[in-house]
């Protein structure tokens, strides 16, 4: 069996902790939870990792991989094709995705200064609580414009408003394709469900002052709906900053 520890740290990996920690719901691993606060793993993104008697693995490639070796495999019930819908619609969200969920929590100034910084801020230990936010915060920013800051966008307005619309209209094609089925290919969860509910369920669950990708994920019902489904069934406390 796989006897585990996960390390997780409040940094800019939220969402990959989610979704780890939803596959792991997904397919029974037996994993036992670590925060790790108190270090500068977190801020030089060596988390979320996974630890055994034997084995230290980090990457989220490498930790899905573990598991699936270890008998923990949440897709082996998938077909070829399914197996490579899987991988489209992951790339989809690293793209598409992505940007935006991070503009939403780090950049957005109101959301950063209101929410993101006092949450995180207040469970890193002093003198860290603070550094790390804003380093977290940077390090958000400096992602999305050497991965969106290229032409013809050369203006920070220019990319907001790029990466908002290809959020979107991802989160449009996520809806279509879920409809009304309870998973993404049918009645048990899958690395892809995983996935999805790593990036929604902090974005769905979170009390913004500057809410739009968050209103638009609020109109897509069958989205909302997928997220209170896994969070009622797998998780019994809400996941990240939850709504009060």
């Amino acid at each position: 069996s796989c006897s585990a520890r996960w390390h997780r740290a409040l940094s800019l990996n939220v969402l990959l902790q989610t979704l780890f920690q939803a596959y792991a719901k997904f397919s029974g691993a037996p994993l036992k939870v670590s925060v790790v606060d108190n270090t500068w793993r977190g801020s030089r993104g060596d988390v979320p990792i996974l630890t055994t008697e034997d084995n230290i693995v980090s990457q989220p490639a490498k930790i899905l991989n573990f598991l699936r070796k270890q008998k923990y495999n949440a897709d082996y019930e998938l077909s070829a094709k399914q197996g490579a819908d899987t991988l489209a619609y992951i790339a989809l969200l690293e793209e598409k995705l992505l940007p935006a969920v991070l503009h939403t929590f780090w950049v957005e100034s109101d959301n950063y200064f209101t929410v993101t910084k006092p949450w995180f801020a207040s469970r890193i230990p002093f003198p860290l609580s603070l550094i790390l936010p804003g380093r977290m915060s940077k390090g958000a920013l400096n992602r999305i414009i050497l991965t969106r800051g290229e032409p013809p966008l050369y203006h920070l307005r220019e990319v907001e408003a790029q990466i908002y619309r290809d959020a979107k209209e991802c989160l449009n094609l996520l809806s279509n394709r879920l409809g009304t089925s309870q998973f993404f290919f049918g009645d048990s969860p899958s690395t892809l469900d995983a996935y999805v509910f790593g990036f929604l369920a902090p974005l769905y669950k979170v009390r913004f002052p500057k809410v739009q990708l968050q209103e638009h994920l609020k109109q897509l019902s069958n989205l909302c709906r997928f997220c209170d489904d896994i969070l009622n069934s797998y998780f019994r406390l809400s996941v990240g900053v939850t709504r009060t």
